[in-house]
């Protein structure tokens, strides 16, 4: 039996809303996937943290409070830090459209604006894990 794709939805910096991320882990959830939610308020190193605890396939941070440039940046230095290298890391949130080709230079591979559909978020973490089960 193949082993279900283990996602851990995070909230990071000071955000205080987190019905996108709840959206998307539901979504997520109902299309088969392990969800490990961290809850509002988590800092880069918490998030890294809990990934590597719960030996996750899928990190998707969720951000409303337009510190994206720095936190998304930072899981990713963390990460990199820890020697995981094999972790798809996406995000979503607000978040201008002339930010997205910066995130994706520092190692976030795709960015989900409000107005996505769940369905493309679902399927692009189908086509592009690194997972090798």
């Amino acid at each position: 039996m193949e082993r279900k794709i283990r996602v851990l939805v995070a909230k990071p910096g000071l955000d205080g809303h987190d019905r996108g991320a709840k959206v998307i882990a539901r979504a997520l959830r109902d299309a088969g996937m392990e969800v490990i939610y961290t809850g509002l308020r988590q800092t880069p190193e918490q998030i890294v943290s809990a990934a590597v605890q719960e030996d996750v396939d899928v990190v998707a941070m969720s951000i409303l409070s337009g510190a994206h440039n720095h936190l998304f940046p930072r899981v990713m230095d963390l990460l990199r830090e820890k020697g995981v290298d094999d972790v798809l890391v996406i995000g979503g949130g607000v978040i201008p459209d002339d930010d997205i080709p910066g995130l994706k230079a520092a190692g976030i591979a795709g960015v989900f604006t409000p107005g996505t559909p769940t369905t493309e978020t679902i399927e692009f973490i189908k086509n592009n894990l690194k997972r090798g089960d």
